[in-house]
């Protein structure tokens, strides 16, 4: 808090400061003689005339209007006769803090994309960063007309174009339509770049602007999130098992009904079909090695026929196959 006391105990000070506040004029008041100036941790204190500024008080500390102020104020009218009377001067009290604001799309946003001639509708949110930064285009553009401005002020000059600049950096930087958020970073990058140059008359400059998600209709999301599904598993078979499990493991496939019966005998033939093939397997490799040693003159390990183990024999113990 910023605030004028003056020997008369009158106490101008900045009335109704609030954390959204970019800056609070106190305009066109009196002080006088043994009025003090205190300025809290991050404010400053701008005193100007007619548009010009005549001294600026940054640091926090209490200041005394005869020895401290009156050297940066001479200029003005008035303080050269002994500054008796008193001197009508206006003061900014400004907001020096880093503010940081949530945003988010107006409208879905359709994305050109060669998949949906319509284009892709996307939603976004995320949050920016901005300061003040120079203090004669603040005068200049915003307090020569305002007495005080709000950083829901800058909010709304801020949404206004940036469904337009998100269009923009999405075509420009994301490379695949459908995860967005790998691109996030060059998106956002731009975008911080384009609103600098929107506020940059105000006197304030975007410190960061953030992209935390990118939004899809839930059909394409649904679609998105089963694709990746599919990628993980990578063998179709085995989705359609893990899928069915999955269901009647959280109870959306209960059993007692055809539905159920015809679930679980789908797993059950899909299990079958796995063993066969992997019995059918495992005679091919036996029937491969005893095929192998006959060829070379030595008795096999296993018999061809059953597939029983054999110790050295020239015929079979289980099925008398011969097998030299």
């Amino acid at each position: 808090m910023v605030f004028f006391r003056n020997q008369f105990s009158d106490v101008i000070e900045w009335e109704e400061f609030r954390d959204d506040m970019i800056f609070w004029k106190w305009g066109n008041k009196e002080i006088k003689k043994g009025s003090k100036l205190i300025i809290r941790s991050g404010q400053d204190a701008i005193f100007y005339n007619h548009g010009r500024i005549e001294g600026v008080f940054e640091d926090e500390g209490e200041y005394n209007i005869d020895s401290e102020i009156i050297p940066f104020l001479s200029t003005l009218k008035g303080f050269k006769y002994g500054f008796n009377s008193g001197m009508r001067v206006e003061v900014l009290f400004v907001n020096t803090k880093e503010f940081t604001v949530k945003w988010g799309t107006r409208n879905a946003i359709n994305i050109p994309t060669p998949q949906l001639p319509g284009g892709l509708p996307i939603r976004a949110n995320g949050t920016f960063q901005f300061k003040v930064n120079d203090y004669l285009s603040l005068i200049d553009k915003v307090a020569g007309v305002k007495d005080q401005y709000l950083v829901e002020d800058v909010k709304i000059r801020i949404t206004s174009i940036l469904d337009q600049l998100l269009m923009k950096w999405i075509t420009r930087e994301g490379k695949d339509m459908f995860n967005l958020q790998a691109n996030s970073f060059e998106i956002a990058r731009g975008i911080q770049e384009d609103l600098d140059m929107q506020i940059i008359d105000l006197g304030m400059t975007i410190t960061g602007f953030q992209i935390m998600s990118f939004n899809y209709p839930k059909e394409i999301q649904d679609r998105i999130t089963k694709t990746a599904s599919h990628g993980m598993i990578g063998d179709l078979g085995r989705y359609q098992q893990v899928e069915m499990t999955d269901g009647m493991a959280s109870g959306k496939i209960k059993g007692g009904g055809t539905a159920s019966d015809m679930a679980g005998m789908m797993v059950g033939m899909n299990i079958a079909n796995e063993m066969m093939k992997n019995v059918n397997k495992a005679g091919q490799s036996q029937q491969q090695a005893s095929t192998s040693a006959s060829s070379s003159g030595k008795k096999p390990n296993f018999c061809p026929n059953c597939g029983e183990k054999n110790s050295g024999a020239n015929f079979c113990p289980n099925c008398g196959q011969k097998l030299s």
